[in-house]
């Protein structure tokens, strides 16, 4: 296709860690120290926001506006639930998210595919 993948993986890598450097001098200078394991266990939560924005787990469709929206909205309801997330109530709320947003973009998907 014309994608120059060598040049395109160097770069993203490079954005990546520049981002990480980023977030470390915002964590200094707003806290006074940086942690290595400040985002831990948050792959599940990146999940959950990129299929709210309409990425299908079996890959091949979704958008970058979409993820973005997806963690806004998760953001919005994590932040309004009235249980903290250190109850076992609190921490079922992702998951339900998640079952929510794949169970609708699955009937998205079926709707368009149909339509076709």
């Amino acid at each position: 296709m014309g994608v120059p993948v060598a040049r395109v993986k160097v770069t993203l890598f490079m954005f990546t860690a520049f981002c990480a450097w980023l977030f470390a001098m915002l964590q200094i200078s707003d806290i006074g120290s940086a942690a290595a394991d400040r985002g831990l266990q948050k792959e599940f939560e990146a999940i959950i926001a990129a299929v709210i924005g309409g990425s299908l787990l079996t890959g091949g469709y979704g958008s970058v506006v979409g993820a973005c929206f997806g963690a806004l909205i998760f953001g919005w309801c994590r932040s309004a639930s009235p249980t903290p997330t250190s109850t076992p109530t609190g921490s079922r709320l992702p998951g339900l998210m998640l079952l929510v947003a794949v169970l609708f973009n699955n009937q998205v998907r079926r709707r368009v595919t149909e339509a076709r």
